[in-house]
């Protein structure tokens, strides 16, 4: 019988790093939540993904644990227990239970300032949901003009600050949406803080205020950029205008 802390052969340890690392993909968290959900350092995950430790029988039980799954290539191995925290999202995210924020969950009407033109709107589509397999408020994107920069991630909802956290998080490089507790009618406003592409390769931080409008409640939403000419155009501005005339982020001067 191995013990605990036996260590898998390198081939083992290899074909182990690799089942993790397809998981890890195919339901988008990141090694962070990973690490949290199986009690285990980032920093050992990090080093047995890299080849740079041998897993261990213990090591790979919790990782099991954790994602439900076998790793064991050719081998019975009894089922995973089932997760200690059910519904319940990673102390990371605000440990909030899914019926918690049940009320959060929908698609959002999303408008920010246009990057490309001063006097426009850009404008998409938002949708909130639980992920069980993470599990933890999801986002994702749609709609959007610009495609290939569509968006996905986490949602954290902590107790302390009273505000909504959505997160991209993609081998490191974050974009962080900042809103506030829905409205009485359910409107979110707040900042985004991302990346503005310009020429070439070259990227500058940038940071405008953002607005979520549960979609139902828009009669006939346009999506893409947005002009004056646009008939939801004027209703689009003061909502944006709303987040910092209220104010519900504040932007200061150099």
């Amino acid at each position: 019988m191995p013990t605990r802390d036996e260590q898998l052969s390198a081939e083992q340890s290899r074909h182990v790093a690799t089942t993790i690392r397809e998981e890890i993909a195919r339901r988008r968290i990141s090694r962070q939540h990973l690490a949290e959900q199986a009690r285990l350092s980032l920093s050992t995950l990090e080093k047995v993904l890299g080849g740079r430790r041998a897993f261990t029988l213990a090591t790979m039980v919790r990782l099991e644990q954790a994602l439900g799954v076998s790793l064991r290539k050719g081998e019975d191995v009894p089922a995973a227990a089932p997760s200690t925290n059910g519904d319940i999202a990673v102390d990371g995210l605000g440990a909030y239970s899914r019926r918690s924020v049940s009320w959060l969950e929908g698609d959002y009407l999303t408008m920010r300032p246009s990057f490309g033109d001063k006097d426009a709107i850009y404008a998409y589509r938002t949708e909130i949901l639980w992920d069980a397999a993470a599990p933890c408020l999801a986002f994702r994107e749609s709609e959007r003009q610009d495609a290939a920069y569509t968006q996905f991630g986490e949602v954290a909802v902590p107790n302390q600050s009273g505000h909504i956290y959505l997160v991209t998080n993609r081998h490191g490089q974050h974009r962080l949406i900042t809103v506030s507790r829905p409205t009485i009618s359910g409107e979110m406003y707040g900042i985004i803080t991302t990346l503005l592409a310009g020429r070439g390769s070259q990227l500058t931080p940038i940071a405008a205020p953002i607005a979520l409008l549960p979609i139902k409640a828009i009669a006939g939403p346009t999506f893409g950029r947005i002009s004056v000419a646009d008939a939801n155009y004027a209703a689009y501005r003061q909502h944006l205008r709303r987040t910092t005339e209220e104010p519900f982020a504040m932007f200061l001067p150099g």
